[in-house]
C-alpha cells in the first residue's frame, strides 16, 4: 500500500479534500447527495446526535431537491471531540457515518481514506511523499464509487473494572477500620487496667493489715495466750540523715543499745542491688511509747500498727502453749503445733501516694484493701487454777532437787482431758528469747523414762483379763528370782511366804511379778501394753510427742521376762502412763488423752474438737477389782505409797523407780514417780507425778506432790469425801 502524503489529498480536479466546505467538483458548489467529509472546520457541524447537519436535513432527493445552506457554525455537534477522533481514524468513522446514512441506491458517497506512514530510516530519511500526476477519470453516476475493502479497527486495549477496583478499595478500607476499632475496644475494655496501672507503681504505697492472731484460752475463758495492739519502729536507711544522732535519741525509748541501732541504720544493698529503705528497729512497741517516738520527728524514722503476743500468766502453762516470734510465727509448743489454725490471713491496703512532701493518699487516686481475716482462737481443757496449783507445788519440790526434771499430769474421768500438765524447769512465755532451751521442753510428752514399778499395774491387769489370775490368788514369794544372768530381788523379803495379789502391789514385789508374768507369756504381755498406750504417741497435741519404745518379743532376752514385767526395757512418757492408769480408772476404757476442747472462729462460732480415740482395755469387772487392789499401796502398813494417801479420800495408785533414758542411754540418778486416781471407788482425776533426781531421793518428792496435787484437785472441784473406808488387806494369808 503507498504510503500516505502529508499533503492532503486532491481530487481530479486539484482540489484539495478535506477543505471547509464540501464543494462541486465543476462549480465549486457543494455536491447534492453525498455526505461531506471536510476538514476540521467541516467536521465541526454535527447535530447534538453525532450525524451533520446535511444527514440531519436530508439529501436533495429525500428533501424534495431543497437545497439548504449550512455555516460551520450551526453544523457543530454536541460532542466537540468526535471531529477529531474522526480526524485521527482517517475518515473511517465518517465512512462509517455514510455508509450506515446513506441511501440505498444511486447515491455515491466519498470514502476517504489515509495510508499509514512508513517509518523513518535509520538515518532519519523520510521518503518523498507520492503524489499522483494524473487526474482521476470522473466517476460514472449510475454507479457508487468503489469502496476499499472495510477493514476491522484494531481492538482497544480492555481496561480493568472500574467497579472491581473500587469495591476491593471498599473492602480493604472497611477492614483497616474494622481492625482498628477491634484494637480500640480491646484497649479500652480488655487492656485498661494494664496501661492505666503502668504508672500506678511508682506511685503506689502498701501497707501490711496485720491479722489478729487466735487467742488461746483456758478451759474456763481465761486468756492465757492473746495478741494486743502495738507498734512498730522502723527506720529507712536512705533518709537518715544523722545516723549516730537518731539512734542516741531512740536508745532511751526503745530500750535498745544505740551501738545497736546505729548498725541497723546502716545503708545496705539488697539482693538486687538496690538500697534497702525498711528495717525494723524494734518490734511490740508500747502504743504510748510509739507516740513519744513520733513527736521527735526523726528523718527517716516511721511506726506503724504491730502486735504482740501477751501471755498473761507469765510461766503459766508456757511449756504447753509455747510461744510465737516477733511476726506471730509459732515457734514452739501449741503455738507452733497449731499455726496454721492460729494464725490468721494479712491483709493489705494499696493506695497511690504523692513524692517528698507530698506522701499522701491522693484524692481520688488509686486505693484497694483487703481486709484483714483474723485468725482462729482456741479453747484447751486445762484449767488455769489447777495447772497453777500445780506448778506451784512441784517447783517446791524440785528445790531441793538441782539440775532435776519433773512432770505433773492432772486427766479428767472419764472425758480423758487433760486438766493440767507441769513441766519443771519452766520458763516465761512472755520473755523465751533470754530462757534455757531445755526449759522450753513439755517434760509430759518428751521425758522418755523407764517407768519402773508403776509398769506392774499393766502386767497385773493384764494377767486379771487373761485369767491368770483372781483378786483371791496367792503366791509363795521367793526373796529373789533369776532370769538369764540376772537376779531380781524384793525390796520387802517374803522368806518364801505366800503373797497376796494386793500385798505384791503394796510392797511392789519383783518377784511375784515376774512370776504372774511367766503364766500370762510374753506375746499377752506386749499385746496389752500396745492396748494401754505405749509404745506410740498419744496424740494429745503437742509437737514432738515422744512416743517411747516396747521391746519386741523376738529381741527379748532371758533377762527380759524378767525386767519387762516390771517396767524396765520399757521406753514410755510420763503423759503415756498417766492414759494407762486413766484407763484403770475408766472402768477398763483407754480415751485418748486430749488437750483441744474447742476451736472459736472468727465469727464467734464454736465448734468441739474431734471425739477421743476410745477402745476396751479391760472389763469393768476387772478394772474395778484391780483400783481396789490398788488401794492396798496407800493403805498396808509399811506400804510403798503410804504417803501419798490423801485424808477423806479413798486413793488407788502405785509407786515407781526407774531411769533416765537419753538417746536410748541410761542417765545417773534415779526416776521417782507416783500414779494414782480418786476417789478409788469412782474415780473422778488421775494425777501422775514423775521426778527425775540426778543425786536420788526423788520417790519422797514425787509422793507428797502427788498428796498434795490431789488434794487441791478434789477440794478445787469440790468432790465429797469418801464415805466408806478403804478394804483391810492381808498381805501375807494365813
Amino acid at each position: 500500500m503507498p504510503s500516505r502524503s502529508d499533503e492532503p489529498r486532491r481530487d481530479p480536479k486539484g482540489s484539495r479534500r478535506g477543505s471547509s466546505r464540501d464543494t462541486n467538483p465543476t462549480d465549486g458548489e457543494p455536491r447534492a447527495g453525498e455526505p461531506g467529509m471536510g476538514g476540521i472546520s467541516g467536521a465541526r457541524a454535527y447535530t447534538p446526535r453525532g450525524r451533520t447537519i446535511r444527514e440531519e436535513r436530508g439529501s436533495p432527493a429525500r428533501s424534495g431537491g431543497t437545497e439548504q445552506r449550512r455555516t460551520p457554525r450551526s453544523t457543530r455537534s454536541g460532542d466537540p471531540f468526535r471531529p477529531a477522533l474522526q480526524v485521527l481514524d482517517g475518515g473511517r468513522a465518517a465512512a462509517r457515518t455514510g455508509r450506515r446514512d446513506a441511501p440505498a441506491a444511486g447515491r455515491g458517497g466519498v470514502v476517504r481514506t489515509v495510508a499509514p506512514r512508513t517509518p523513518r530510516g535509520p538515518a532519519g530519511d523520510e521518503p518523498p511523499p507520492r503524489r499522483r500526476t494524473t487526474p482521476r477519470a470522473p466517476r460514472r453516476g449510475d454507479r457508487p464509487a468503489a469502496r476499499r475493502p472495510s477493514r476491522k479497527p484494531p481492538r482497544p486495549p480492555k481496561l480493568a473494572d472500574s467497579r472491581l477496583r473500587l469495591r476491593l478499595g471498599t473492602a480493604l478500607t472497611l477492614a483497616l477500620f474494622a481492625v482498628i476499632g477491634i484494637r480500640l475496644i480491646f484497649l479500652q475494655a480488655v487492656d485498661t487496667p494494664a496501661y492505666a496501672g503502668g504508672g500506678v507503681a511508682d506511685r503506689t504505697r502498701k501497707v501490711e493489715l496485720p491479722a489478729p492472731r487466735g487467742a488461746i484460752y483456758d478451759r474456763t475463758g481465761a486468756p492465757l495466750a492473746h495478741s494486743v495492739e502495738a507498734r512498730y519502729v522502723y527506720a529507712d536507711p536512705t533518709e537518715i540523715e544523722d545516723p549516730a544522732g537518731t539512734a542516741k535519741a531512740l536508745s532511751p525509748l526503745l530500750g535498745i543499745p544505740a551501738s545497736k541501732l546505729t548498725e541497723l541504720m546502716k545503708p545496705r544493698k539488697l539482693e538486687n542491688g538496690i538500697l534497702s529503705q525498711f528495717v525494723y528497729l524494734a518490734r511490740g512497741v508500747e502504743i504510748s511509747t510509739a507516740k513519744r517516738v513520733q513527736t521527735l520527728e526523726l528523718p527517716g524514722i516511721g511506726v506503724h500498727r504491730d502486735e504482740r503476743r501477751e501471755v498473761p500468766g507469765g510461766d503459766l502453762a508456757a511449756n504447753l502453749i509455747g510461744f510465737t516470734s516477733q511476726d506471730m510465727v509459732g515457734l514452739e509448743g501449741l503455738e507452733a503445733r497449731y499455726d496454721d489454725l492460729l494464725a490468721g490471713q494479712d491483709g493489705k491496703r494499696v493506695y497511690e501516694a504523692g513524692l517528698g512532701n507530698l506522701d499522701a493518699p491522693i484524692p481520688g487516686g488509686y486505693s484497694k484493701t483487703t481486709p484483714a481475716k483474723p485468725g482462729t482462737s482456741m479453747t484447751l481443757t486445762i484449767d488455769r487454777d489447777l495447772q497453777f496449783r500445780a506448778q506451784q507445788i512441784l517447783s517446791a519440790a524440785m528445790a531441793q532437787h538441782r539440775g532435776g526434771t519433773a512432770a505433773a499430769v492432772i486427766i479428767d474421768i472419764p472425758s480423758g482431758e487433760v486438766l493440767a500438765q507441769v513441766s519443771n524447769p519452766t520458763y516465761d512465755a512472755a520473755k523465751p528469747v533470754d530462757s534455757d532451751p531445755v526449759a522450753r521442753e513439755d517434760a509430759a510428752t518428751s521425758f522418755v523414762v523407764d517407768p519402773g514399778s508403776v509398769h506392774k499395774a499393766i502386767t497385773f491387769g493384764a494377767a486379771l483379763q487373761e485369767g491368770v489370775i483372781t483378786p483371791d490368788t496367792t503366791l509363795p514369794i521367793a526373796n529373789s528370782i533369776k532370769k538369764g544372768d540376772t537376779w531380781f530381788a524384793d525390796t520387802h523379803p517374803a522368806n518364801g511366804k505366800r503373797m497376796s495379789v494386793p500385798g505384791m502391789l503394796a510392797y511392789s514385789s519383783n518377784v511375784g511379778t515376774i512370776t504372774i508374768a511367766d503364766r500370762l507369756g510374753r506375746e499377752r504381755l506386749i499385746d496389752y501394753q500396745k492396748r494401754f498406750g505405749l509404745g506410740q504417741p498419744t496424740g494429745e497435741g503437742m509437737p514432738g510427742e515422744a512416743r517411747g519404745r516396747l521391746l519386741p518379743a523376738d529381741e527379748w532376752s532371758e533377762s527380759s521376762a524378767g525386767s519387762v514385767p516390771i517396767g524396765h526395757s520399757v521406753d514410755a512418757t510420763p503423759l503415756q502412763m498417766a492414759a494407762a492408769y486413766a484407763t484403770i480408772a475408766n472402768d477398763g476404757t483407754y480415751v485418748q488423752p486430749h488437750l483441744v476442747k474447742e476451736t472459736i472462729g472468727p465469727d464467734g462460732k464454736h465448734t468441739a474438737a474431734p471425739a477421743p480415740v476410745t477402745r476396751s482395755v479391760l472389763s469393768p469387772q476387772n478394772a474395778a477389782a484391780l483400783r481396789t487392789m490398788l488401794e492396798a499401796v496407800t493403805t498396808v502398813d509399811g506400804a510403798t505409797g503410804e504417803a501419798a494417801a490423801v485424808p477423806g479420800y479413798r486413793i488407788a495408785g502405785k509407786t515407781g523407780t526407774g531411769w533416765r533414758l537419753v538417746d536410748g542411754k541410761k542417765q545417773p540418778g534415779e526416776v521417782s514417780s507416783f500414779i494414782g486416781m480418786a476417789p478409788a471407788e469412782k474415780p473422778r482425776y488421775v494425777v501422775a507425778v514423775f521426778v527425775y533426781s540426778p543425786g536420788g531421793g526423788g520417790a519422797k518428792a514425787a509422793t507428797e506432790s502427788f498428796r498434795e496435787v490431789m488434794s487441791f484437785t478434789l477440794r478445787h472441784s469440790r468432790v465429797p469425801p469418801t464415805g466408806t473406808p478403804s478394804p483391810r488387806f492381808v498381805v501375807f494369808p494365813g
